[in-house]
């Protein structure tokens, strides 16, 4: 005979359980939206300028104001021997411009203009929150229009890592005019990377944020929208990718222990044009490091006008 206090435990469980699912979503919304802050030193800034005047090129602190009156800085940077052409450098999670710096060395050895934001809610720039490219995808386009007008480049590139490839790849649907694009780690859906980040504290996959933990989920996305009123399902870099006609190249190891592999061979299969990279023995972003030489000679070859207009 079932127990007269099995329904009162059931329901005290249930309250409890959503109760801990409610609080742990307004926890994991506002750490999201509220990342580490790496400031920019004055070291950073120093290495830089070194290195512009050993690569023998020109450095300059530039700003735009975004339309929301948000301040976002960058460093622009000119070699005296230019081949024409420009690239815009986007950072990850928690970084600023200075995590680029391997990058933008290797673009100005060969003759690049490179231009290196800080991502809104980072480095120098202004803003309170973090949105994956909700925002920023117009702060990019914003980027763009800015170093079109100061150096006028035959081709502008971009080339991302992490959240700054999700965001570039959101960009292209509002700055349609990229030559190509590199993106690196980028996640396919921020609620695809929501149900990964649920299941990653425990070593298992998103299968746990899809079902015991995805109460977690949605109240997360039901805080911001009341809290902040932003939509942050419509974060997909998937969906961006599948409307472009940029060309697009995706990088992702094949290791990759915190965006895994799936997410890029998503991305993938909503446009047969784009190109995956997937780099053997990789973690993440770890491309450069792991596969130097084919690094620098898939970027070079992508980044060509003549391969684009072939294109």
């Amino acid at each position: 005979m079932p127990s007269p206090n099995r329904p009162r435990r059931l329901f005290l469980f249930l309250t409890l359980y959503l109760a801990f699912c409610l609080l742990a979503g307004i926890f994991l919304a506002d750490g999201t939206m509220h990342p580490a802050h790496r400031p920019l030193t004055p070291e950073d800034q120093s290495t830089m300028r070194t290195i512009a005047h050993n690569l023998d090129s020109e450095l300059e602190d530039v700003t735009i104001t975004a339309p929301d009156a948000t301040t976002l800085r960058a460093w622009i940077i000119r070699p005296h021997h230019t081949n024409g052409n420009a690239a815009i450098l986007l950072h990850g999670l928690a970084d600023n411009r200075a995590g680029m710096t391997g990058y933008a060395q290797l673009l100005l050895t060969h003759g690049f203009t490179v231009l290196l934001p800080d991502a809104r809610a980072h480095g120098q720039s202004g803003g309170q929150l973090a949105t994956y490219g909700l925002l920023e995808r117009n702060d990019i386009h914003r980027w763009f229009d800015f170093l079109s007008a100061q150096s006028h480049p035959t081709c502008i590139y971009g080339l991302g890592e992490s959240m700054g490839a999700a965001e570039l790849l959101q960009s292209l649907e509002s700055e349609p005019n990229f030559c190509a694009v590199a993106a690196e780690s980028s996640f396919s859906s921020f609620r695809e990377i929501a149900y990964d980040r649920m299941g990653q504290p425990f070593h298992l996959g998103p299968w746990f944020g899809r079902t015991l933990l995805r109460p977690v989920v949605e109240f997360a996305f039901l805080y911001v929208r009341l809290k902040y009123h932003l939509e942050m399902q419509q974060v997909s870099p998937e969906n961006s990718v599948a409307a472009t006609k940029v060309p697009v190249l995706l990088i992702h190891g094949q290791i990759d222990s915190n965006i895994p592999l799936r997410h890029a061979q998503e991305i993938k299969a909503h446009n047969k044009n784009a190109i995956l990279w997937e780099v053997p023995n990789a973690d993440h972003c770890g491309a450069i490091s792991t596969s130097p030489r084919e690094f620098e000679h898939r970027h070079l070859e992508w980044f060509s006008p003549r391969l684009q207009s072939a294109n």
